[in-house]
This record gives C-alpha cells, structure tokens and sequence, in this order.
C-alpha cells in the first residue's frame, strides 16, 4: 500500500485572544499572557482558583441562526476555526461535498453550561415539558463535529474523539492516518474546549490547579518554573486542514508544513500521574513512525501546564530521548490549558513561529525548578531555524500523544 504525504494548508482559531490565527499568533510573539481574573470562579464555594482564559467578544452571528440553534458555546468556537481555515486553505463547496473531505473535532465532554441550564431547570419539578428538542444536540460527544459538517456540508467521514488534554493532537493525528492511507483527501482536524467552573474545579479537587496568583493573573501558570502551582483552564478551538501533497500540489495550495509522524499511547501506570518511561515511549514510537532519529528534531514543544508531577515526568522524558541540546517551550504560560482545544491551538502558533524563523520561549518560566533543569528551556524569544519539531500532549485517564511536523521542501 502506498503511504501519501500530509501537509497543512490551512488554520483556524478562536483563543483566549479573540478570533482568528494571527491574532492568536502575535498575541504570543507579543509576550501578552491570555490568562485574566475570572468572576464566575470567584462565586463557586470551595473553589480555590479565580482565575482563566477566556475568549472575549465572540460574535456567533456570523453563523447562519439555522445552524445556530443546535451549537453550543464550544460548538461556535468549533465554526469560526473551520470558516477561517477553510477559506485559508482555499477549499471550495463542491471539494467539501465530494466525500472526499471529512472532519475530526473532540471534546473532553459536550457543553458542560448546557448541561448545567438542562439540569438547573429539570431539578426544579423533575420535568422535561420546557427542554427544547436542540439541546441534546449541544452537548452530544461528537456536537463540534457534526454540527460543523451539517452546517459546512462537508460529506466525508466525521469523527470525534475525546481524550481529555490529547484529544486535539489525536485529531491531527487520526486526519493524517486517513489521509496518508488514501480513506480522505483532505481533513479539518483540531479539538475545542468551552470554560466552565466545573472544569477548573476538577483540577482544584486533585490539588492541580493553581491558586497563588489570583491577585496577578498574568504571572500564572508557569510551566517547568521552580514557583509553579498548578493549571490554569482555558477555552477556545484550534483547526488545521490537512490535505494530500498530490492535492494541494495540484491545487496550487500554500503549504505551511507537513506531518510527518504520530504515536498515541496509553500509560497503564496510574490514571492520574504521569509517569517518564511512557512519555518516553510515546516521543519513540512518533520518531519511528516518522522514520526520524532523535538529533534531527530541533523543537520540543512540551505539553508542560505547571503541576508538580506532570512537568518533572515529561522533562525526564524529553531529556532521555534528546539530551540536553534540542530546544523545549511550552505555550500554556500564553494561553493557559485549553484541553481538548490546546494541542491544535500550540501546533498552529508552532507552525507560524517556524515560519518567522523564531522560537518563542515558555511565558512566566523564570528559573527552572530544579526537577525541570535538565533540559534546554527557552527563556526569551530568539532568532532559530527550526525544520523538525515534535509536539506533546498528555491527558487525564494515560493518554499520551506525539506529533511531528517539518517545514515542507
């Protein structure tokens, strides 16, 4: 069986910033922190953690209100990053209709504030006379995919995995398979992630959330830093189109990298901790599935969201497998951890910080603990030709997932 070659030639995202990729991007080359005080944390009894990133000043009516009405919040985020990599990528309706082009969008879980405002109101009587029919719609496990693919017209294969804070990069991944084994031609892949106390309280309850910078929002979360407390959560959506080389070739497309290898696995050691040795094994299995050695990768950009466990573990991984020189940042310190929404999100600011020729450093990462010294960290924005990068995502439940990208030549 012949294995086509993968690339990207178009991006989407709604972010903490506000809408769209550039914004997303410059934000970051900017140094600006997305994380801000967070009222609606402040009014949960119990919760410890008040503060998040939040997407401002979202405009939903640029989706058609037939569409609407069966979206969520993270269902509209979902949209917006596929009309604006759709349009980048210069994917025309009848190429959306042929089955030739499918969708991969996950979730950690449907809407979790429909869910509450179902709950709210079916408590009160234990009623259902006032449910509307499009509700299930809203927090059903595969709402951002099918709600994109019904309103986009898209006719090939929908999936929708979910895999907590490596369901993004499974995504990627899953859109690559199916294109390098000829089931699609083209893919829009990412995850999306709406905030909600609910999910900054699963964090506070495993004692991983940050708490200490409440007053100064912007200092937190510090990935590998020696004062780092814990997540901080955000929301927000991350798609990239995925196409075969012979077709965007033959569309004349703009390609901004290629994907060139992929690993997920599962660590059977603990459903909550991490641990080095399955890290390890996850960035190998993305190397030989690559067909790559260690030293020709450049970049490690780290899942890293600033716990005392998950930092050292995935620090002692990175070490192991590419020594002490290969160049490590990790961008929650930007945009605090969007969950599902995080691994596309970071692949598209990786993406066009290769292209500028840069290496954007880990915000707030001020002197490295002493558990996370063992690595080249990225203290401030340098000059850096980067050609291979590898990105990690780690989740909840010991899930492990690897991507690895090139700039294509």
């Amino acid at each position: 069986m012949s294995i086509n070659r993968v690339v990207i030639t178009g991006m989407g995202a709604v972010s903490p910033y506000g809408v769209g990729a550039d914004i997303l991007y410059k934000s970051m080359r900017q140094g600006a922190s997305a994380v801000k005080k967070c009222p609606a944390l402040e009014e949960v009894n119990g919760l410890n953690c008040h503060i998040a990133g939040s997407v401002p000043n979202l405009d939903e009516k640029q989706i058609p209100r037939k569409h609407r009405r069966s979206m969520s919040r993270m269902s509209f985020f979902s949209m917006l990053s596929c009309m604006e990599a759709l349009e980048m990528a210069k994917i025309t309706p009848e190429m959306r209709q042929n089955g030739q082009t499918g969708v991969i969008i996950g979730t950690t879980v449907g809407s979790p504030q429909t869910q509450q405002d179902f709950f709210s109101d079916y408590l009160q009587d234990y009623s259902i006379e006032r449910i509307k029919s499009s509700l299930f719609f809203k927090i059903m496990g595969n709402t951002c995919a099918s709600n994109v693919a019904l309103a986009l017209g898209i006719s090939g294969r929908v999936m929708a995995p979910s895999a907590a804070c490596a369901t993004g990069i499974q995504a990627i991944g899953l859109g690559y398979e199916a294109i390098a084994l000829g089931k699609q031609r083209t893919m829009l892949c990412g995850g999306a992630e709406e905030l909600h106390p609910l999910t900054v309280a699963v964090f506070d309850i495993i004692k991983a959330a940050s708490t200490g910078y409440n007053s100064n929002p912007g200092r937190s979360p510090r990935p590998f830093d020696k004062d780092r407390d814990g997540t901080v959560c955000s929301e927000g959506c991350g798609i990239v189109v995925l196409e075969s080389l012979e077709s965007a070739l033959e569309r004349e497309a703009h390609i901004y990298g290629e994907v060139i290898g992929f690993s997920a696995t599962s660590d059977t050691t603990n459903i909550s901790s991490p641990d080095p040795k399955s890290i390890e094994q996850c960035m190998l299995a993305a190397l030989i599935s690559a067909e790559i050695e260690p030293d020709q990768v450049e970049y490690v950009n780290a899942h890293a969201t600033a716990t005392q466990l998950g930092d050292p573990a995935e620090c002692e991984a990175i070490e192991r497998v590419f020594g002490n020189q290969t160049y490590v940042s990790s961008f929650k310190g930007h945009l605090g951890h969007s969950l599902a929404g995080s691994g596309a999100l970071e692949v598209i600011s990786m993406l066009k910080m290769m292209a500028e020729n840069l290496c954007l450093p880990t915000l707030n990462l001020e002197q490295p603990g002493e558990d996370c010294a063992m690595v080249r960290h990225v203290l401030q924005t340098q000059p850096l030709s980067i050609r291979t990068v590898i990105k990690n995502n780690f989740a909840l439940g010991g899930i492990n997932s690897s991507l690895i990208l090139r700039k294509y030549a």
